[in-house]
C-alpha cells in the first residue's frame, strides 16, 4: 500500500472516520514483518467475539485469503487481492451476492480488510512488461498484518478465558456432587444438624446457576458452594472424631470417674467479673438446680497415663454437645442484631454473626479458630454470643475464650450452665429469631 495514500469507497458507500483510521493503521506495518495467513486466520477465529465479526464473515475472509498467492502475508508480495464477486462467491460455499456484500462490509467495519476501489468500482490489477503487478484494485489485507500482534494477543486471552470457564464448571460440578453425597451420608448416619435447612440452601444455590454461564457468574456461586461444603465437612469430621474418642475410651477399663454428680468440676467456669460486679452464673442464686442438671453435659472419660496423675486425652473436648438454636438465641438475644438483615434463622447465620462480634470484641482470629477447632463451629459461635451478653463483666474476651478452649480440651467445660444462667437473666422478654 502506498505510503500516505487515502482511498475512498466507490459509488454511494460513504467514507467514515473508522475507515480513515483503518487506512492509517495499515500504514504502520513494521519493515520485514511476516505472518502465516492460515495461522493468523486461526487466531482471528479464536478472537472472533472480541473482534466483533460473525462466523459467516469469517467464511468470506477465508475465501479472500485463498486468493492471496503465498502462504505468508508480507508487504514484499503485495497486500491486495482482487477476485470477482462470482469467484469469491464460489469459494465462499456458494454465498449469494447480497449476503457476500453484507459480510464484506462487516469485515471492513471490523478493521480486518480495506477497500481499494478502482475508478469504475471493478477489481483488477495492472502489470508491467515483466509481468509484475504494478497497481491493483480490490481488497487490502494490510490491516491483518498491521494488527497481527493485537489479534494474537486477543486469541491467547480468549483461549485462557475458555480454559478458566472449563475449570470453573468442572470445580462447580465436583462441589455439587460432594455436597449432595455428604448430605445423603449425614442423613443416613443420622448425624445431628439442621440438614433440611442445609438442603434447602443447596437447592437455592443450584437454582441460581444460569443455563449459559460465564466465569464471572459462576465464580461467586462456586465460592458459596465451597463454604457450604466446608461447613458440612466440619460437622461430619466432628462426628467422626467423637466416634473415635468414644471407641477408644470404651476399650480402656481404667478411667477417671467423678462420684459426686453435683461437682462443679463439670460446670462452666464463671465469667471473670470486674471489681464490684457479680458473675453471670450468680445472677439468680435461688434458682433450682434441676435445669442445670438437664443441661449439664457429661464429661468425656479421660484416659489415664501409665504414671499416677497422668493427663486426660486432649482430644476429648471435641465431643461438646450443640444445643438447639432457639435456646441459644433466647440466652443471647443481642447477637441477633449482627445477623444478616438483623435476623438469625439458622446456624450459618449465627456463625456469620459470631465472626462480626468476634472482631468487635477484640478477639483475635487465632483465638476464634482455636475455639472452632476445639469446641466445634456451632459451640464456638454460641460462646461468642454468651461473651457478648456478659461483655461488661469480662475484662479480656480473647483471653477468656482461650481459657474456655483449654478447659474444653481437658473436658472441664460445659455450655449448658452458661446458657441456663443467661436464660434466667434475660427472663421472658428475650427476643427470638425472626
Amino acid at each position: 500500500m502506498e505510503s500516505g495514500y487515502v482511498t475512498t469507497p466507490f459509488g454511494r458507500r460513504p467514507m467514515s472516520l473508522g475507515m480513515l483510521a483503518s487506512q492509517q493503521l495499515a500504514e504502520t506495518i513494521e519493515p520485514g514483518m511476516k505472518r502465516s495467513k492460515w495461522k493468523l486466520f486461526r487466531a482471528i477465529c479464536e478472537a472472533r467475539p472480541a473482534l466483533g465479526v460473525t462466523d459467516r464473515a469469517l467464511t468470506v475472509l477465508d475465501a479472500l485469503l485463498t486468493f492471496y498467492p503465498d502462504d505468508e502475508i508480507s508487504e514484499e508480495n503485495g497486500l491486495i487481492v482482487f477476485p470477482s464477486n462470482a469467484q469469491l462467491s464460489l469459494r465462499a460455499r456458494g454465498m449469494t451476492p447480497a449476503t457476500l456484500r453484507r459480510h464484506l462490509a462487516v469485515l471492513v467495519e471490523a478493521g480486518l480488510i480495506l477497500r481499494r476501489d478502482s475508478p469504475n468500482g471493478k477489481r483488477y490489477a495492472r502489470r508491467d512488461r515483466a509481468g509484475a503487478i504494478g497497481e491493483a484494485f480490490g481488497f487490502s489485507i494490510a490491516p491483518l498484518l498491521a494488527r497481527a500482534v493485537e489479534i494474537e494477543s486477543l486469541a491467547a486471552q480468549a483461549v485462557a478465558d475458555r480454559e478458566l470457564l472449563r475449570m470453573t464448571r468442572e470445580r462447580l460440578t465436583v462441589c455439587r456432587r460432594d455436597i449432595s453425597k455428604l448430605i445423603a451420608a449425614a442423613l443416613e448416619e443420622e448425624v445431628s444438624g439442621d440438614w433440611e435447612a442445609i438442603s434447602a440452601m443447596f437447592r437455592t444455590l443450584v437454582a441460581r446457576i444460569p443455563r449459559v454461564a460465564s466465569t464471572e457468574a459462576l465464580t461467586p456461586l462456586l465460592d458459596e458452594m465451597g463454604r457450604l461444603r466446608d461447613e458440612i465437612v466440619n460437622v461430619l469430621e466432628s462426628r467422626v472424631k467423637s466416634q473415635k474418642i468414644d471407641a477408644n475410651e470404651s476399650q480402656i477399663e481404667r478411667h477417671k470417674q467423678n462420684s459426686n454428680p453435683d461437682s462443679t468440676y463439670e460446670l462452666e467456669p464463671s465469667f471473670e467479673p470486674k471489681q464490684g460486679e457479680r458473675a453471670a452464673v450468680d445472677i439468680e442464686p435461688n434458682a433450682g438446680a434441676l435445669d442445670e442438671r438437664r443441661l449439664k453435659q457429661p464429661k468425656p472419660s479421660g484416659r489415664m497415663s501409665n504414671k499416677a496423675g497422668g493427663a486426660a486425652d486432649p482430644g476429648a473436648g471435641n465431643s461438646l454437645k450443640s444445643f438447639p438454636l432457639g435456646l441459644v438465641l433466647q440466652a443471647c438475644p443481642q447477637i441477633l442484631d449482627y445477623g444478616p438483615g438483623g435476623m438469625i434463622g439458622n446456624w450459618r447465620d449465627l456463625m456469620s454473626a459470631a465472626v462480626i462480634v468476634r472482631s468487635m470484641l477484640g478477639v483475635s482470629p487465632s483465638a476464634y479458630e482455636e475455639a472452632c477447632s476445639g469446641m466445634g463451629p456451632e459451640n464456638a459461635a454460641t460462646v461468642i454470643g454468651c461473651i457478648l451478653e456478659r461483655g461488661g463483666h469480662i475484662n479480656s474476651p480473647g483471653g477468656y475464650l482461650r481459657d474456655l478452649t483449654r478447659r474444653t480440651e481437658r473436658g472441664e467445660f460445659a455450655i449448658g450452665p452458661m446458657l441456663m444462667a443467661l436464660v434466667r437473666a434475660n427472663g421472658p422478654t428475650a427476643r427470638h429469631a425472626g
